[in-house]
């Protein structure tokens, strides 16, 4: 430490001590003992985001719990009530923050990088981390419906033309429904469109809010716009009515919220200004003709980074070409296939240029969320789409050879190289120079990177402590980091286009550090669970061992059915699962989706299907109304609890698991049906087609039939068929050897 270092310690120890308050270097000393030393605490983008997060925790602590009779988005309405499961105490809460229902759906076009999003009761956010906008009904006889504070409430996403998200309130008789879809006419607008027509006499509000599903968001000032047509908010975003509103009514933070006023008769008012960042306003519209035409709102999209300004990239991309070529699947389950379609339309939303998991929360990059999202995509046809958003990892890219996103998180160089393997063998391409320069760069930054080997420590050629996929626990030396980087390299040896003596090094090395991961597995009677994987040399077996399920799946570095993998995923099973579904006890607290799909793709491989059917249900069952996964799902409220209110990377988890039950890669060998469920099949044929394989595209139909079942591809494979197993289940498993060109197969049902 340097002079500098310990005279800034000491001045600050000094002035915590003469102030009364805890000496922060102490405790940040006291908090590293809970890990591994390392380079780097924390990313610092993530000490970024989550000071923004409880900074905003902090103005919901002041403006929520001091005026609880305002109208309130649906979480704070559930987690402010003591009579409901969502209930949180805030005596010693540092910030009050949605813990429990962080749910949302965005709406949007393929290639535009806005998403609109709309959560659990409708309420509609059109810009990102904005205000927003709520529908409300006012009947002449009876009090106000506030969609919010509905117990039950129908919402679903609606894919046509456009992608919409519709809500419905119900009362008793009363209907109210609204839709919501980001349209393209002159420029990008999010649409709200509520239906008239049925309302009985009264009034729609449509009220302006000044918060959005994560808390409050400052609305300073309102302007009628000429005309009465809408309003301008803070002086620069608009909101357009079709028509001019019968009545007009503001209110600022201390004339309490504009729900009080609606018995109200109109004001001449045409603006408000509020010096705490709460101004509300509604507009309210007649109700009650049969004939009445739809009420349409619009508010242009601008650009977060430049709130003043439109996108520059104002042009939306069409729903039938961007999907034009992936993947189609045949189920008779409804649910399942409807899951399926809506996890397809994610990938592509959120894959514009960049890779985003999530339309706010999670708006931004990370190596390993795009790899998880990008591969699914990949396998489902989208090459031009994959192609473009790996174009993108090489400018991320170090001097040094670091693909940095998150500094400190070892994995990313692993997963790069990985993905950049797997791209050539799915699409049978060479990679481009510029790919194949930054993937040598990428290797070699892992053989430096890599610990002394000769220091008797467990973590002896392993990669440094790191804090790697946050949730698996303090800052260690994480297998999940070394097995991405034993999959990397290994995929990097085995491109075609690659020098001789980089490709050899590469597998040298992979075979160098997997060798060195097995070694330092723990295996004393203090570990517990002798023959399982913990996450890291130092850590005995907890919920954070998930990570070291990835040597399983994707990168089947061991082989099926591996008995370190099945035991680690059998204590998982075993000591963290809750209500059905893996439960992550670190971080995230809640039922995790994706990692769930991790178990099912390890006893999938394994040859276990009976393992996974329930799982699939179970996932199916957590889905939102509008077939979303949060990150992590609170296992009392079933709302989200953690992350992205639409998590992606669950979505294209799930588009793997429901392609790999039907067409996955063992080796050198295709593996068909051996996660079909028969009762599917009781009900109609079960088909993909096309998906992309190392041996060419392949589509697969599976019917049932007097003697079993029956199974037709439809392949152009490279270099001729692969050698070829089928497992369904309930049928006699079959193999065909490699060069069979047959398209047709009759399975014989097992007796």
């Amino acid at each position: 430490m340097n002079l500098h270092s310990r005279t800034a310690r000491y001045l600050v120890t000094r002035l915590a001590r003469a102030y009364g308050f805890l000496d922060p270097v102490a405790v940040l000393a006291r908090l590293r003992g809970f890990s591994q030393q390392s380079e780097v605490g924390e990313p610092i983008e993530l000490l970024r985001a989550g000071m923004l997060f409880h900074a905003r925790g902090l103005v919901n602590t002041k403006a929520i719990q001091h005026n609880l009779d305002w109208v309130w988005p649906y979480w704070v309405e559930r987690q402010f009530n003591p009579d409901d499961p969502s209930f949180i105490p805030r005596a010693f809460s540092f910030s009050h923050i949605n813990l429990t229902h962080r749910n949302w759906t965005a709406v949007g076009r393929p290639d535009f990088p806005f998403y609109p999003i709309v959560d659990p009761r409708g309420l509609v956010t059109p810009l990102f981390d904005g205000w927003s906008l709520d529908c409300w009904f006012v009947p002449d006889a009876g009090g106000p419906l506030f969609p919010s504070q509905l117990a039950e409430f129908e919402q679903e996403l609606v894919a046509g033309h456009n992608l919409a998200v519709r809500s419905r309130a119900r009362r008793e008789s009363l209907v109210l429904t609204s839709t919501v879809e980001l349209s393209q006419e002159a420029a990008p607008q999010c649409c709200l469109q509520v239906d008239l027509a049925g309302l009985p006499p009264g009034q729609l509000a449509i009220a302006l809010r000044p918060y959005n599903p994560e808390g409050v968001s400052f609305i300073n000032s309102v302007d009628t716009l000429s005309a009465g047509h809408g309003w301008l908010v803070n002086g620069r975003h608009e909101v357009m009515f079709e028509t001019a509103p019968a009545r007009s009514l503001f209110s600022n933070y201390h004339q309490g919220d504009v729900s009080h006023q609606l018995a109200a008769t109109a004001s001449s008012a045409r603006r408000i200004e509020c010096t705490a960042g709460m101004a509300t306003a509604a507009a309210l519209f007649p109700t009650g003709r049969a004939d009445a035409r739809p009420l349409v709102v619009r508010a242009p999209i601008y650009d977060e980074l430049k709130p003043t300004q439109r996108p520059a990239s104002s042009k939306p991309g069409s729903w039938t070409s961007a999907l034009a070529g992936l993947a189609r699947l045949t189920l008779p389950d409804a649910r399942l296939q409807r899951l399926y379609d809506g996890a397809r339309l994610n990938i592509v939303l959120f894959s514009p240029d960049e890779v985003y998991p999530g339309p706010y929360t999670y708006k931004r990059f990370w190596f390993r969320d795009a790899v998880f999202i990008l591969h699914p995509l990949l396998t489902l046809g989208g090459i031009e789409r994959v192609r473009r958003a790996l174009g993108q990892f090489a400018p991320r890219q170090r001097r040094d050879g670091y693909y940095l996103s998150q500094e400190g998180e070892w994995d990313s160089n692993g997963e790069v190289l990985w993905m950049f393997g797997r791209f050539a063998r799915l699409t049978g391409e060479l990679l481009v120079d510029d790919w194949l320069g930054s993937a040598a760069k990428g290797a070699r930054w892992i053989k430096r990177k890599r610990l002394p080997r000769d220091t008797g420590r467990p973590e002896a050629g392993l990669l440094p402590a790191g804090f790697s996929a946050e949730h698996l626990g303090p800052n260690d030396f994480y297998y999940w980091d070394d097995f991405w980087a034993v999959g990397g390299l290994r995929e990097i040896a085995a491109l075609p286009g690659i020098a001789p003596e980089l490709a050899t090094a590469c597998a040298r090395e992979a075979d160098d550090l997997l060798a060195t991961i097995e070694r330092s597995i723990p295996t004393g009677p203090q570990r517990r669970f002798p023959g399982a994987i913990p996450a890291s040399p130092y850590r005995r077996m907890d919920s954070g061992a998930i990570g070291s399920i990835v040597a399983d799946y994707p990168l089947q570095l061991f082989p099926a059915g591996d008995d370190r993998i099945l035991r680690t995923a059998g204590f998982l099973r075993d000591h963290s699962f809750h209500g059905g579904v893996f439960m992550q006890d670190m971080i995230h607290s809640g039922l995790n989706v994706y990692l769930t799909i991790h178990l099912a793709q390890v006893w999938l491989r394994a040859g276990k299907p009976e393992a996974v059917w329930p799982l699939l249900e179970r996932i199916a069952d957590l889905a939102s109304p509008t077939g979303q996964w949060p990150e992590a799902i609170h296992p009392r409220t079933g709302g989200g609890c953690m992350g992205d209110g639409q998590h992606i990377w669950a979505a294209a988890e799930w588009l793997m698991l429901i392609r790999n039950l039907l067409v996955r890669e063992e080796g050198d060998r295709l593996v068909l049906g051996a996660g079909l469920a028969p009762a599917w099949l009781a009900f109609g044929p079960v088909a993909l087609e096309p998906t992309l394989t190392p041996h060419g595209p392949v589509g697969v139909r599976f019917t049932a039939n007097p003697l079993g079942v029956e199974v037709q591809l439809d392949a152009a494979w490279r270099r001729g068929a692969p050698a070829l197993d089928f497992r369904v289940p309930g049928c006699v498993p079959e193999s065909a050897p490699a060069g069979s060109n047959l398209t047709q197969f009759q399975l014989l049902a097992l007796k």
